[in-house]
Parts: C-alpha cells; sequence; structure tokens
C-alpha cells in the first residue's frame, strides 16, 4: 500500500477568468471527498488577498504570485495532500514551473469563449476593465497561454461541473494517481 506523500498529486485548473475553474474545481474536491480522499483547494482569489495587500497584476506581481501557489502545491504534495489548485496562471511558465516541481500533476484546461466569460463576470472583472479601472486582465489587455498539452480539456460553456469533475477523477485513475473506483478499490 502507498503511503499518503506517495499517493498525493496535483491538478491545476486554467482558464480565463469566469471560465469555471471555480465551480469545476469545488466539484472535483467533493468528488474526491465523497471517495474519502482530503485535498486541499488553493483558490487562488482566496490566496492572493491573504499575501499579496495590494496587488498589481504586473508581470511581476504574477511570477512571484504563481511561484508562490507552486509552492504551496508541492509542499501539501510532499505531505501527501492532493492539492487542487484554481488559478488562471496566464502564462504557460507558470504552469510549466508547477509541473516541474511536482511529480505527480494534472493540468486541466477550461476552455471558454472570452463573451461567455465576460457575460458571466461574477467578480466584476471585465466590468472593471471596461470602465479603466482594471489592467492587465488575461484575455483582454493580458495576454493567456493555454496550455499546448493538458491532459485534460473542459469545455466551460457547455460541460456539467460534475461531468467535467468525473472525467478529471477518469483520468486520474488511469495516471494511477488514484485507485479505480468510488470506494478506492479496483473496478472489477
Amino acid at each position: 500500500m502507498p503511503s499518503d506523500v506517495e499517493s498525493a498529486f496535483a491538478v491545476w485548473l486554467t482558464g480565463l477568468p469566469s471560465s469555471g475553474k471555480s465551480t469545476i474545481a469545488r466539484a472535483l474536491a467533493a468528488q474526491l471527498s465523497s471517495r474519502g480522499i482530503k485535498t486541499a483547494l488553493l483558490e487562488s482569489d482566496a490566496i492572493r488577498r491573504e499575501i499579496t495587500a495590494h496587488p498589481k497584476y504586473d508581470d511581476a506581481d504574477r511570477d512571484t504570485f504563481y511561484a508562490t501557489l507552486a509552492c504551496l502545491a508541492r509542499l501539501l504534495v510532499a505531505h501527501g495532500v492532493p492539492a487542487i489548485v484554481d488559478a488562471t496562471a496566464n502564462r504557460r511558465a507558470y504552469r510549466d514551473r508547477a509541473r516541474a516541481a511536482i511529480g505527480k500533476f494534472l493540468e486541466v484546461y477550461v476552455r471558454c469563449p472570452l463573451a461567455v466569460c465576460r457575460e458571466r463576470d461574477p467578480k466584476g472583472i471585465y466590468r472593471r476593465a471596461a470602465e479603466g479601472k482594471a489592467q492587465n486582465v488575461p484575455g483582454l489587455s493580458a495576454p493567456y497561454e493555454p496550455p499546448l498539452r493538458p491532459e485534460v480539456v473542459v469545455d466551460g460553456e457547455r460541460d456539467d461541473p460534475a461531468g467535467a469533475a468525473g472525467r478529471i477523477v477518469s483520468v486520474l485513475e488511469k495516471k494511477g494517481f488514484l485507485p479505480h473506483g468510488p470506494g478506492g478499490g479496483a473496478r472489477d
């Protein structure tokens, strides 16, 4: 039986702001919890509020912030706690750095048209950008570099969050990061 440390992994959900990352991350955490797997959900918005009093969202600020998220995920995994990271991480380099630092790493791209993200806009990011009150918004005034080879691609406009989370769980099983089946045992 592998130790907790050997069985821990990280899942990084990336996509434009308002693409559905947080909803899918929570659905994934719930599905893993129902299997008896306790995870740490690293929501970038909540963590940024704690570690960055006045975020600038410029390249230097983002580089430091995403390096910190990757470090937190690596430490959790090293201590046997699976980590789910919900963070835009608009540059591939941020996510690639996390992948290199964490042995068992799964990248999930929540692909969603910019128009849909702008329409949803639960935090008002796009509205503030249109009013000139928010700068460096990924997909608008800052680049967003989609992953080149994510392990899972989710359609943030059409996919049901629970179904998307189930697909992520299936890939975790296929990669050997999780035992097969809802109870953690092998399937017949």
